[in-house]
């Protein structure tokens, strides 16, 4: 597997490239269309956790808050499942045909869930939405990972991460409001999740690709001039004889290099590599002992971020007695409010200042959610607004900083380009399953008992990755 250890020679050495304005447009169009449909997956998502609170409220309802956490642990399930599958076939079929498949089945689920006569069949509606979920995260940070070399990732992804942040931030209070303050029903909040989703998947159909040679640009490694492709042989495409096909700007201070002409999307040249079938994307990835620590330790980070994404709402309202439901569903919003900064913050401080290594910022973000965690329960219990929405900030903060560079960075620079839906597919597999402690969990225990749980969990994650601190993966 391509890994190694190495601290002395780093990806984020420049090496010079001059910039193709066509192939600089479909890397921005991608990462657009990209953030904006995985944002978009979170309004299906979150659409029940805005429900719960009308749920509990409503009079005809039978469901008990244990049998919320059940249902959640349900979906939680098969999300988890899913991701081991799902990030495989986007390594074989590519990501749009992936990702198409769960926008319509996330919507198809949503929809039904606000129809649904009987509420007993939330339960399979739930494990469709799971599955349709999980479609998303491996098989997207593919597409990223084929449009940007290792040494830009951290800050690329870092940025890209936001789109978690920003659909867990805006989904459940948006989805509230059409059930609360617009059609007073809490299955309002399922319909407006449904159509949300469906106009993500209209932009996605029409401004996704899934790698640069669909278009007929040279692959990613090529253009940037990674190692890899800078000591292979020269070909016809990257020869003295290579012209630019169109407008190009030279960086600054960049010696004159070669545009590599764009390609066909058929070509005479060499058969590319057979797509990896599923069981052998993941047997790559498990062979990969990097991949399992980052898995292992996302296991144990991840159970504290859902709670609080799933169970933000009723933590809120039982820790505040005084909100209302609209201000338990807003409140939460520092939560995911402070997860949009911190993967942009993480991923900087891991390019610049740590070498692009990935571990270092990984465990010093989960040293601070340790400590936010111990504070939960001894600063909430005045019931003060302020607090709480201050501690939610610092808990959001720290526990998105860690979860993008495991999930997102990290996985795909260990998991190269090539295999970064496997690995991607993998490590979140494993967190997943954690999250369903996450949501499962909230409904039986006690908020005092959760928390002071999830901070040893984290404490755990962190010493698991400790010995891994200076480990570099190879250029792709």
């Amino acid at each position: 597997m391509a890994e190694r250890n190495r601290t002395a020679k780093t990806p984020t050495s420049t090496l010079a490239y001059v910039r193709d304005a066509r192939y600089e447009r479909w890397r921005l169009q991608i990462f657009g269309v990209t953030w904006l449909v995985y944002a978009g997956f979170y309004f299906s998502r979150n659409a029940f956790s805005a429900a719960k609170v009308g749920i509990l409220d409503d009079p005809s309802s039978s469901l008990t808050q244990a049998m919320l956490g059940n249902l959640d642990a349900l979906y939680l399930a098969a999300y988890a499942a899913g991701q081991f599958f799902w990030g495989a076939l986007a390594d074989r079929f590519g990501p749009r045909a992936v990702v198409t498949g769960g926008l319509l089945m996330s919507a198809c689920a949503a929809l039904f869930m606000g129809l649904a006569p009987a509420l007993i069949l939330f339960a399979p509606l739930m494990v469709v939405q799971g599955l349709a979920q999980s479609t998303g995260w491996a098989s997207l940070c593919k597409n990223m990972a084929s449009f940007f070399a290792v040494r830009e990732r951290g800050r690329v992804l870092g940025l890209w991460s936001t789109n978690y942040a920003f659909g867990g931030l805006v989904a459940a209070p948006f989805t509230g409001w059409w059930a609360y303050s617009v059609f007073d029903h809490w299955s309002a909040a399922f319909y407006a999740g449904a159509a949300v989703v469906l106009a993500a998947l209209l932009v996605f159909l029409v401004f996704q690709r899934n790698r640069p040679e669909d278009v007929g640009l040279p692959p990613i490694e090529e253009y940037r001039g990674s190692a890899a492709a800078q000591a292979a042989p020269a070909t016809p495409d990257s020869g003295p004889d290579a012209e630019p096909a169109g407008p190009a700007e030279r960086a600054p201070g960049a010696p004159a290099t070669a545009v590599p002409r764009p390609r066909p999307a058929a070509d005479d040249g060499p058969a590319p590599p057979r797509p990896p079938g599923v069981r052998e994307a993941l047997a790559t990835a498990v062979r990969n002992r990097m991949v399992l620590m980052l898995g292992l330790s996302y296991f144990l980070l991840k159970p504290a971020r859902y709670a609080i994404l799933l169970w933000g709402p009723v933590i809120v309202a039982q820790r505040t007695p005084e909100a209302s439901n609209l201000e338990a569903v807003v409140i939460p919003v520092a939560f995911g409010a402070a997860g949009l900064a911190a993967p942009i913050v993480i991923g900087y401080v891991s390019d610049r200042w740590l070498g692009a290594r990935r571990v270092p910022s990984t465990v010093l973000s989960l040293g601070c959610l340790v400590v936010a965690l111990v504070l939960f329960e001894p600063l909430t219990a005045s019931g003060s607004v302020p607090v709480m929405v201050a501690v939610l900030a610092l808990i959001g903060l720290s526990v998105y900083a860690a979860d993008t560079m495991i999930s997102c960075t990290a996985a795909v620079d260990f998991g190269t380009s090539e295999r970064a839906g496997s690995s991607a597919g993998f490590i979140n597999g494993c967190g997943s399953i954690g999250a369903i402690l996450g949501g499962l969990l909230p409904g039986y225990l006690g908020s005092d008992v959760l928390f002071y749980g999830f901070a040893a969990a984290a404490l755990i994650s962190g010493l698991v990755l400790l010995p891994w601190w200076n480990r570099m993966p190879e250029a792709d």
